[in-house]
C-alpha cells in the first residue's frame, strides 16, 4: 500500500511540474553598455524570484535586442519578438516607445517603460490603468521642471547648460517644452546636444551650471571625465539619472536611491500578475517616487556651492567629507615641524631666551671700560677774573676724557654667573614650551581626525534614521504600527540633523585651531592626512613595539621605572630648576664669603683747556698756564656695613634655595605620577582598540536584527532607536580609539621629554638599548 501511495505522489508531482508553463521574455533596449548588464541581470533575477513556482521564466540572449537609437532597427526588433516564441515583451527607451506606443493592437503582452520624462508625455495622468488589451506601461513621477527649480534653489544659476542626447532632440519637442518651463524661472538655458563626451566638454562656454537631462547609458569612465571637467571649470552639475553618477562626481540629483529597485519590483509584479491571470490593461501604471536631493559633498565644495543647512533634513550626502578645496594637505610631521618654525606663541617665548642672552651680555659689560668725554665753556665775573691770577679767566673753554675700568668685582662676577644660569633656565623654559606646543599641535591634529570621523558617522547615522523612518512609514501603511512611530522618527531625524550640523561646525573649528597653531591665515583651506596604527609613519618609529612592551605585564613595571628614570634625565622642568638653583647658590656665596672680597677699579682722566680770553686770561709775570694734565687712580673698596642688606639678601637666597629644592622634589614626584598614570591610560586605549571593534560589529549586527524585527512588528520603536544609538556610539568609540591611543602615547612622550617622531632611528635605537641595559641591570 505504501509503495502505491509513493508512486501516486511521484506521478502527482511530475504532473504538476509538467503543467508548469514556460514564459519566454523578450527585451527591447535602445542601448546596452557594460553598466547596463548588471542592472539587466538584477531585473531578471527579481522577476524569477517574484514569479517563483507559478511558472518558469526564461530569458534568451537572442531575445534581448538593441536598436542603438535607430527607429528602423527598433521596428524590426519589435516585429521579430512578435513573430518568434516570445511570450511577454518588455520595451525600454524613447526609441522603442516610438514604435511600441503607436501600435493599435498588441498581439503579445507588452510592458513599456522608460519612454520619456513626464514633461513630454502625452499620457493622461488621471488614468490609473492603460485600458488597452495586452498592454501596460509604467510612468515615473520624475520631472525636468522640478529638477530645474531645485537646482536653481541650490546654485541660483543664470544660464543653465542642458545636456541631452541628439536622438532625443530629434524625437521630442525639447525646445518648446523648456522654453515654457523657463518662463517661471529667473534664468536662461542653452541646449547642448551630444553623442560623445567630447561634444559636451567642447561646448560649455557661456553657462554657469550644467544639467544632465539624459545619459543613462554613459559609462562610468565617461561620467567621471564629465564630473572632473565640470569641477575644473567651476560648474555646478545636476543629473536626471541615478545616484551612482553623483557618487562618480556629479554634484547632485533629485532621484531617490531606491527608484531602480521600485522600478524592477513593479516590472516583476506586473509579469507575476499577468502569469496569474491578471489583465495588463487593469494594472496600475504610475510609479510615485519620493524625490530626494542627494549631493556630493566634495564636488559641492570644489565648485563653491555652499551646503545650505535648511536643506540638510531633506538631503542625502555622498563623499568622504574631506576638505576637497584644500590648498595644502598636512601630515603629522609637517604640522609639528611647521609649528616649531612658525607658531607665534613659541616665537614669543623664543624672544625671552634672546632677552636673557642680552642680560648675560649686560652683566659681562661691567668689565668693559667706561670712557666719558665732556666739554664746557664758562663765563666768570670780570671782577673775580681780574683777581684770580689767571685761574678763572673771564672766558674759558675746556674738556676732559675720563676712563673707568673695573678690574675685579665679586658682585660683577656673581651677576655674570647668575645671568648665565638664568639664561640656561630660560632656554629650558623654552624647551618646556616647545614640548607643550608639539603635544598641543599633535592633539589638535588628532582632534581634527576624530571630528572628521564623527562628521562621517553622524552623516551615516542620519541616513540610517531616514531608512528607519521609511520602515516606519511602511509599517504605518500596513497597519503594523501607529502614527506615533512616524512622529518619533521625524523627531529623531531632526535631532540627528542638528547633530550633523554641529559636527560640521566642530570639524571646521578644529581646522581653525590648526591654522592658528601653524600661523596660517585663519580661513586658509587645509586638510589633514589620516593616521592609523598601520601607517608607514608609525611603523617607521616602532610604535608597535611600544604597544607590545606596555601590553606585556612582565615588562610593564620595569618599563615604567625606566621611563621615569629617562623622564628625570630629559625633563626641562628639572633642568630649569637646576639652573635656578645654580643662580641661587651663587647669590648665597656672593652675600656670604664673597662680600669680603674687595672691588678693584682703575680710573684715569685727561684734562685740556682749549681757550682763555677776556679779563684774567693772561698768566701773571714769571708764570704760565698748564693747558693739559692727567691723573690715574686705583680704587679698592670693601663693604663693611650696608644697613644689614647683605645678610637679608643671603637669608632671602637661602629661602629661595629651599623653595627650589621643594619644587624639584615635587616635580620629580609629578613626573613619576604622570608617567604611571599615562601608561595606564595608554594600556586602556590599547585594550579599547580591540574591544571597540568587537563592540561595533556586535552593535551593527544587533541593529540589523532589530531593524528586521521592527519591520515585521516584532519589536517596538524604542528598541530600534536604542539599537541605532548603540551602533552610533560604538562607531564613534571605535574610530576614536586609535586616535585617543596616539594622543595618550604622545602625551607620554611629552612627559618623557622625548618625541620618537622627531628623533632619528639611531637615537630611537639607543633609547631601546638603554632600556635593555636597564632591564639587565635591574635583574
Amino acid at each position: 500500500m505504501k509503495k502505491i501511495l509513493t508512486i501516486l505522489m511521484v506521478l502527482s508531482v511530475s504532473f504538476v511540474f509538467a503543467q508548469k508553463k514556460i514564459y519566454n521574455i523578450g527585451i527591447l533596449l535602445d542601448n546596452r553598455t557594460e553598466e547596463v548588464n548588471p542592472l539587466l541581470k538584477t531585473m531578471q533575477d527579481q522577476i524569477i524570484a517574484v514569479v517563483g513556482e507559478d511558472a518558469t521564466v526564461s530569458f534568451s540572449e537572442s531575445n534581448i535586442l538593441v536598436n542603438n537609437y535607430n527607429l528602423k532597427k527598433a521596428e524590426e526588433d519589435y516585429n521579430k519578438l512578435i513573430n518568434n516564441d516570445t511570450d511577454i515583451i518588455l520595451a525600454f527607451g524613447i526609441i522603442n516607445n516610438e514604435i511600441v506606443s503607436k501600435q493599435t493592437v498588441y498581439k503579445k503582452p507588452t510592458i513599456l517603460f522608460g519612454a520619456v520624462n513626464r514633461d513630454f508625455s502625452t499620457i493622461d495622468f488621471t488614468k490609473v490603468t492603460s485600458g488597452i488589451n495586452n498592454f501596460t506601461y509604467l510612468v515615473e513621477s520624475e520631472s525636468y521642471q522640478e529638477d530645474f527649480i531645485k537646482f536653481k534653489e541650490l546654485t541660483n544659476y543664470k544660464k543653465l547648460g542642458i545636456l541631452i542626447e541628439n536622438h532625443i532632440i530629434d524625437l521630442l519637442p525639447i525646445k518648446e517644452t523648456f522654453d515654457k518651463e523657463f518662463e517661471d524661472i529667473d534664468a536662461d538655458y542653452k541646449l547642448i546636444p551630444f553623442e560623445t563626451v567630447s561634444d559636451i566638454t567642447s561646448n560649455l562656454e557661456g553657462v554657469d551650471a550644467v544639467y544632465l537631462a539624459s545619459g543613462f547609458f554613459l559609462k562610468d569612465s565617461e561620467v567621471d571625465l564629465l564630473a572632473q571637467t565640470f569641477i575644473s571649470k567651476q560648474l555646478p552639475s545636476f543629473t536626471n539619472n541615478s545616484i551612482k553618477q553623483v557618487k562618480l562626481g556629479i554634484m547632485a540629483t533629485n532621484q531617490p536611491e531606491d527608484n531602480f529597485d521600485q522600478f524592477i519590483r513593479r516590472v516583476a509584479l506586473s509579469i507575476e500578475g499577468f502569469i496569474n491571470g491578471e489583465l495588463l490593461s487593469n494594472m496600475p501604471v504610475f510609479i510615485d517616487y519620493s524625490s530626494r536631493l542627494t549631493m556630493n559633498f566634495n564636488t559641492a565644495e570644489l565648485v563653491g556651492v555652499p551646503i545650505k543647512y535648511s536643506l540638510i533634513n531633506d538631503t542625502d550626502f555622498v563623499g568622504d567629507f574631506k576638505n576637497a578645496i584644500s590648498e595644502k594637505q598636512y601630515n603629522l610631521l609637517e604640522v609639528i615641524n611647521t609649528v616649531l618654525n612658525q607658531n607665534l606663541s613659541l616665537q614669543s617665548v623664543q624672544k625671552d631666551v634672546v632677552l636673557s642672552e642680552q642680560d648675560v651680555k649686560l652683566a659681562k659689560s661691567n668689565y668693559l671700560p667706561n670712557v666719558t668725554a665732556s666739554a664746557n665753556g664758562t663765563y666768570t665775573d670780570p671782577n673775580l677774573a681780574e683777581i684770580s691770577s689767571g685761574q678763572n679767566p673771564e672766558f674759558q673753554t675746556a674738556g676732559n676724557i675720563t676712563l673707568q675700568q673695573t678690574v675685579f668685582s665679586e658682585a660683577a662676577n656673581a651677576n655674570i654667573s647668575i645671568q648665565k644660569s638664568l639664561q640656561k633656565a630660560q632656554q629650558e623654559s623654552f624647551n618646556i614650551e616647545q614640548l607643550n606646543t608639539i603635544f598641543n599641535a599633535s592633539n589638535a591634529y588628532f582632534n581634527v581626525l576624530i571630528l572628521k570621523a564623527n562628521l562621517q558617522i553622524q552623516a551615516r547615522n542620519l541616513d540610517l534614521t531616514k531608512r528607519n523612518l521609511q520602515i516606519a512609514e511602511q509599517n504605518f501603511k500596513a497597519g503594523e504600527s501607529g502614527k506615533s512611530d512616524l512622529l518619533r522618527f521625524r523627531s529623531q531625524m531632526a535631532q540627528n540633523t542638528q547633530s550633523l550640523v554641529e559636527a560640521i561646525n566642530q570639524f571646521e573649528q578644529s581646522l581653525v585651531v590648526i591654522n592658528q597653531l601653524l600661523n596660517n591665515p585663519i580661513n586658509r583651506e587645509i586638510s589633514i592626512e589620516d593616521v592609523d596604527l598601520t601607517s608607514e609613519l608609525l611603523k617607521r618609529y616602532n610604535y608597535d613595539n611600544f604597544i607590545e612592551m606596555l601590553d606585556d605585564p612582565t615588562l610593564r613595571e620595569p618599563f615604567i621605572e625606566f621611563l621615569i628614570q629617562e623622564s628625570k634625565v630629559n625633563a626641562p622642568e628639572l633642568k630649569a630648576l637646576g639652573y635656578n638653583l645654580e643662580a641661587t647658590n651663587r647669590n648665597i656665596k656672593l652675600n656670604g664669603s664673597g662680600r669680603f672680597l674687595p672691588t678693584v677699579a682703575l680710573q684715569g682722566q685727561y684734562n685740556r683747556v682749549f681757550d682763555r680770553s677776556g679779563v684774567g686770561s693772561t698768566a701773571p709775570a714769571g708764570s704760565s698756564f698748564l693747558d693739559s694734565n692727567y691723573n690715574i687712580g686705583l680704587n679698592v673698596s670693601i663693604p663693611i656695613l650696608n644697613s644689614n642688606q647683605t645678610n637679608i639678601n643671603r637669608q632671602t637666597a637661602l629661602i629661595q634655595k629651599d623653595q627650589l629644592n621643594i619644587n624639584k622634589e615635587n616635580t620629580e614626584l609629578n613626573i613619576a605620577v604622570n608617567i604611571r598614570n599615562i601608561v595606564l591610560d595608554v594600556i586602556n586605549q590599547i585594550s579599547n582598540i580591540e574591544l571597540s571593534k568587537v563592540s561595533e560589529e556586535t552593535a551593527n549586527e544587533a541593529l540589523e536584527l532589530t531593524q528586521a524585527s521592527y519591520s515585521n512588528g516584532a519589536v517596538n520603536i524604542v528598541q530600534l532607536i536604542d539599537a541605532q544609538n548603540n551602533y552610533l556610539n560604538a562607531q564613534i568609540a571605535r574610530v576614536s580609539a586609535v586616535y585617543n591611543y596616539m594622543i595618550n602615547a604622545l602625551q607620554l612622550e611629552r612627559y618623557l621629554g622625548y618625541y620618537f617622531l622627531l628623533n632619528s632611528e639611531a637615537d630611537n635605537a639607543n633609547f631601546n638599548q638603554r632600556f635593555i641595559e636597564f632591564l639587565n641591570n635591574r635583574n
